[in-house]
């Protein structure tokens, strides 16, 4: 892979972030959201993966009062299974360390088996479960946590 970065979002990048996210999921965020979330939201902290310059991944948090929550986290299909999601999520457990974040916490589908692998690679553990949490099927979301200091 060449000319591989993971750096801050910004708002130019929400075009090849929503090609992310339009390719990843049934009921994807719009535009708006993004924009709302990097403009006016002074809690969230988002970061795109890009190789040569094209998006193809990013994950959202929001940091308050020393918790950390993963809002959104998608890697492009056709990127899949070259450690661009382990890469992405690191970063940010990094992140989220060096800005005093004690708990980091996610919601993950039920059916998200591969996700979950992944989650628990760092760490996080099942803590609970919301129960149809997800509006466009209705399917439970497992809560996954895990202590970063």
């Amino acid at each position: 892979m060449s000319a591989f970065v993971i750096r801050e979002m910004k708002l130019e990048d929400v075009p090849g972030v929503l090609a992310v996210e339009e390719a990843t999921f049934e009921g994807p965020w719009d535009a708006d959201i993004f924009y709302k979330e990097l403009c006016e939201n002074d809690h969230a902290y988002y970061f795109v993966a890009c190789v040569n310059d094209r998006i193809i991944g990013y994950i959202g948090t929001w940091i308050v009062f020393g918790d950390g929550q993963i809002t959104n986290f998608a890697v492009h299909p056709d990127m899949r299974g070259q450690k661009i999601g382990e890469k992405l999520f690191g970063y940010v457990m990094t992140f989220m360390a060096s800005r005093g974040v004690e708990r980091l916490s996610l919601e993950v589908r039920v059916s998200n088996t591969a996700a979950q692998s992944l989650y628990k690679k760092f760490g996080l553990v099942a803590g609970g479960i919301r129960k149809h949490y997800y509006t466009d099927n209705f399917e439970d979301a497992i809560v996954m946590w895990v202590n970063v200091k």
